[in-house]
């Protein structure tokens, strides 16, 4: 029986062949939740769940001509960026898709370093990370993201700075504890979003996982603090899935 139509969203990131991040879960993250994942590849990595061993950087005009034939065609409101090769051309990146729809949202996932331990990118200057967040609907980092992104004496510290150009949700799962809780800096509040921390819950790409499941929402018409709840809710069934390292989607 055919299905109602979904909302389209559109990830640009790196290529994970153990499907666990990047392009390959994201799009599983948009299906399960109805909505249509494209994807643009940014880089082709050399990886497993446990070993990162290399990455091939895709040209930023190939990065553009992948995503120009998507906006020509589909209604893109709503983008995820997560793996780049430079923090210094997102600046233009994100003009470019201002370009191909002057309304389009965009949720950037500060992809720094590869789960096994891979660095990708040391700390930008913060003018370069004001004139990047200027105008995200949402950037998620976990806590050694926010620090490396905004040096401060504590990561809610830097979140609170950080959320006066956009949105910051601040993961938690880094924190020690019962509890790991994602906190929405936003408009001067503070969301939280508490979730148990589950035995063998931890995951190789969660944090993909995470951003994907909002951006769904958000193409969906969820505000960003329900997107925010839903997304953790669905990233926590992700977790709970199984005993490995890949988690299911459903």
């Amino acid at each position: 029986m055919p299905q109602q139509p979904r909302p389209y969203a559109l990830s640009i990131a790196g290529f994970d062949p153990s499907g666990g991040a990047g392009l390959l879960a994201d799009s599983k993250t948009m299906e399960a939740l109805g909505v249509y994942g494209l994807g643009v590849c940014t880089a082709l990595t050399v990886q497993n769940d446990v070993q990162f061993e290399g990455v091939s950087w895709v040209a930023p005009t190939e990065v553009r001509a992948q995503a120009q034939l998507l906006f020509a065609r589909f209604a893109i409101g709503y983008v995820k960026i997560g793996l780049i090769e430079s923090l210094a051309q997102l600046p233009q990146l994100l003009s470019w898709l201002r370009e191909q729809n002057p309304r389009v949202q965009v949720v950037w996932d500060p992809v720094l370093q590869a789960s096994a331990g891979f660095d990708f990118h040391a700390g930008p200057p913060q003018e370069l990370v004001r004139k990047v967040c200027t105008g995200l609907a949402l950037l998620t980092p976990n806590r050694p993201e926010m620090l490396r992104l905004w040096p401060s004496t504590s990561a809610e510290e830097a979140a609170a700075a950080v959320s006066a150009f956009c949105p910051v949700l601040l993961k938690g799962g880094h924190q020690e504890g019962a509890q790991s809780t994602d906190v929405l800096f936003l408009d001067g509040q503070q969301h939280s979003f508490p979730a148990p921390r589950l035995p063998n819950g931890e995951k190789h790409g969660s944090g993909c996982v995470l951003s994907a499941a909002i951006t769904a929402e958000l193409a969906k018409g969820q505000p960003l603090p329900a997107a925010c709840r839903l997304g953790k809710e669905y990233t926590t069934r992700v977790l709970a899935s199984n005993p490995g390292l890949l988690g299911y989607h459903f």
